[in-house]
């Protein structure tokens, strides 16, 4: 069983794991001419996952550049959540009392 710290910051990781998820989704859709951005609705929801996600990305897209026009930053995100996850449950269990 892991302690509540341990669980927290998991469940944060899994959650922003999700964001970003949801955040490549709706920006295929956008390039595909899915949804539209001028529905205010629609607009608000997108502007608030790139408010969540694009930070990350972009200090991402600093190490690892955007290859023949394919954004891959998304990707190397969701395996550092991956390994954060793992890190995390390493050491609950490693220095639990």
């Amino acid at each position: 069983m892991l302690d509540p710290i341990s669980q927290l910051i998991l469940y944060l990781l899994q959650l922003y794991w999700w964001v970003v998820i949801a955040a490549v989704v709706a920006s295929w859709l956008i390039a595909f001419n899915v949804i539209n951005l001028h529905n205010n609705i629609v607009r608000s929801i997108v502007h608030f996952l790139d408010a969540l996600t694009e930070p990350v990305f972009r200090q991402v897209r600093r190490i690892i550049p955007v290859f023949s026009g394919i954004d891959i930053s998304p990707i190397f995100v969701l395996i550092g959540i991956w390994f954060l996850q793992r890190v995390v449950v390493w050491v609950a269990f490693r220095f639990a009392i």
